[in-house]
């Protein structure tokens, strides 16, 4: 592991917030009874769950603790999302006497990530589901009009991420639950099924707000070491008057009211509960800071590589992630930004997505309308709260010693041809 690393890839993972830390080892020696086992050992544990849920419910905005399920991560509420669909339509039909024919309609964006963009795709080559996926502008974001106008008697899911992990654009996620609203009166005015509303939340909670009454979605994604929490997750599920459906992926025990069974892993679900509480407490002055080393960062890119830093995603009428910074740094050889990362000897950066290839142009990015060079030269640069402008000004340097080198190794190539 290379030492005196300068981190700037916190849209990939954030480190364990040190509170969290100290919640964990408080945690692990004390509180390892079965939650679901009656006696006082038990009970301890579950209490500090229930504490827990209530603190990511708080932190997500919704007044009732019981919306919120543990799950293992983001990949999981997502597909638990996606996979209901085909039963949510079954289940509408049996009750219904003019029942619709045909398979569920899910409606989703071109720059989903693939927890959400795959397990669609595998119910839509199953026969099981037919899909609409609406692209987004070349400014990157959805519209919501042109979302909506995908909308069939059989629709019955729309999913789509609240913020682009690879861009740093926020969706008007919002403005789309407010007009589908007002789409959903008249379908069950019209006898047909409601549309189910979800969206992935990964990237921006801890960044911006984040409250389900404002975005009116049946269900929202949570990550937690996305906000300096363990690597585990929850999901959002409007309710309790509202019968948001939600159906279990596994069966075996009664844990999370039956739709996700197994004993719960308490300790990563407590320390969960930890990193939201320290969002919810010290969301403002995150953000200011966020805000403030993100500006810094780029001013040191125009400085050091002028025209040659192309920030992406900048449009003043469409918002972006206060921690997130997406260059091309262009030269005249067309290095890539996998070429520029592998010479950094410090910065530790991505061009997209982690759990993507490095090697080849992310669709992510040419679906945002970027070239195909652009999308190749690309570098994601993300700000954490341990980041400091000494590691800025030391990265931007790194950064140009990187090119520097390639250049030099190109020129040597030459030489000797």
């Amino acid at each position: 592991m290379r030492s005196n690393n300068i981190y700037l890839d916190y849209n990939a993972t954030t480190p364990l917030a040190p509170e969290v830390v100290d919640c964990l080892r408080e945690v692990n020696p004390h509180y390892w009874g079965n939650p679901s086992s009656p006696y006082l050992r038990g009970l301890l544990v579950k209490e500090k769950i229930e504490e827990a849920r209530t603190n990511i419910a708080k932190l997500v905005g919704t007044p009732h603790s019981e919306d919120i399920i543990f799950t293992s991560g983001g990949t999981e509420s997502n597909n638990m999302v996606i996979f209901g669909t085909t039963k949510y339509l079954k289940e509408w039909n049996e009750k219904q006497k003019s029942p619709l024919s045909g398979i569920p309609h899910v409606i989703t964006t071109n720059v989903e990530h693939d927890s959400v963009i795959l397990p669609i795709k595998r119910l839509q080559e199953d026969g099981l589901i037919d899909v609409t996926i609406v692209p987004v502008t070349k400014k990157g974001v959805i519209v919501a009009e042109d979302l909506l106008s995908a909308v069939r008697p059989n629709t019955c899911l729309i999913t789509m991420m609240m913020a682009n992990n690879e861009t740093g654009v926020i969706m008007p996620v919002a403005e789309i639950g407010r007009q589908l609203q007002r789409v959903n009166r008249k379908r069950i005015a019209d006898g047909l099924i409601k549309i189910l509303y979800h969206t992935d939340a990964a990237q921006a909670i801890g960044k911006i707000p984040v409250d389900v009454e404002d975005l009116l979605v049946d269900y929202l994604t949570i990550v937690g070491h996305k906000f300096y929490g363990p690597r585990i997750g929850s999901l959002y599920v409007r309710g309790p008057n509202s019968a948001t459906p939600i159906y279990p992926m596994f069966y075996g025990g009664g844990q999370e009211n039956g739709i996700r069974p197994g004993t719960e892993n308490a300790p990563m679900t407590i320390g969960l509960g930890k990193a939201a509480a320290l969002a919810a407490q010290f969301f403002n002055q995150n953000q200011s800071l966020f805000i403030c080393f993100r500006e810094y960062l780029e001013e040191k890119l125009k400085e050091r590589f002028g025209e040659c830093a192309v920030i992406h995603f900048r449009d003043p009428d469409i918002p972006f992630l206060p921690n997130t910074c997406s260059v091309s740094l262009l030269t005249n050889e067309k290095f890539s930004g996998s070429d520029i990362l592998r010479k950094c000897h410090r910065v530790e950066a991505s061009v997209g997505a982690a759990c993507h290839s490095q090697d080849k142009p992310s669709a992510i990015l040419s679906n945002s309308g970027l070239s195909p060079e652009l999308a190749r030269s690309t570098i994601r640069l993300s700000i954490g709260l341990l980041t400091s402008k000494s590691e800025i000004d030391d990265a931007v340097q790194d950064l140009a010693n990187a090119i520097r080198i390639l250049k030099d190794g190109k020129k040597k190539k030459e030489n000797l041809s």
